[in-house]
C-alpha cells in the first residue's frame, strides 16, 4: 500500500536534477517537462512555459525577485559637474595617446563614455 502512494506522488516519477531549474537551457527543460504524464507539445513550448509546467507539477513556489522601492534614487552629480570632469579626461587621455600608453587611453575612453551615459541620465530625470 506504501508503495501505491509514492508512485501517485510527482516527487517519486520524476527527480529534479541538482541544477537550479532557471539555470537549466531550454534542451534540458524538454527532456524533464517530456517525462511528465499528459503534457504535449513540448517541443515548441519557449523556456519559461517548460519552467511553469515543470514547477507546477512538483509543486514549486514561483520566487518573487525583490521589489525596488520607487521613491529611492541615488542621486546624479549635475551636468555641469559631469562635463567638468569630461573636460579634465580628455586632457588625460591626450597625455596617453602622446606617451604612447594604449591601456591608458582605453581606461580614460571608457570612463569618458560612462560620464557622457551619466550626463543623458541626469538632464532626462
Amino acid at each position: 500500500m506504501d508503495e501505491e502512494i509514492k508512485q501517485d506522488t510527482p516527487q517519486a516519477e520524476m527527480k529534479l536534477p541538482d541544477k537550479p531549474l532557471d539555470k537549466m537551457t531550454a534542451p534540458e527543460l524538454r527532456d524533464l517537462a517530456m517525462e511528465i504524464p499528459g503534457v504535449t507539445g513540448v517541443h515548441a513550448m519557449k523556456k519559461e512555459e517548460l519552467l511553469a509546467i515543470i514547477k507546477e507539477y512538483h509543486g514549486i513556489q514561483e520566487e518573487e525577485a525583490p521589489k525596488r522601492k520607487k521613491g529611492v534614487k541615488t542621486a546624479l552629480p549635475s551636468p555641469t559637474e559631469l562635463k567638468a570632469k569630461i573636460a579634465g579626461l580628455r586632457t588625460a587621455k591626450e597625455t596617453a595617446r602622446e606617451a604612447r600608453d594604449r591601456k591608458t587611453v582605453d581606461i580614460v575612453r571608457r570612463r569618458i563614455n560612462r560620464l557622457k551615459k551619466m550626463t543623458r541620465k541626469a538632464v532626462q530625470g
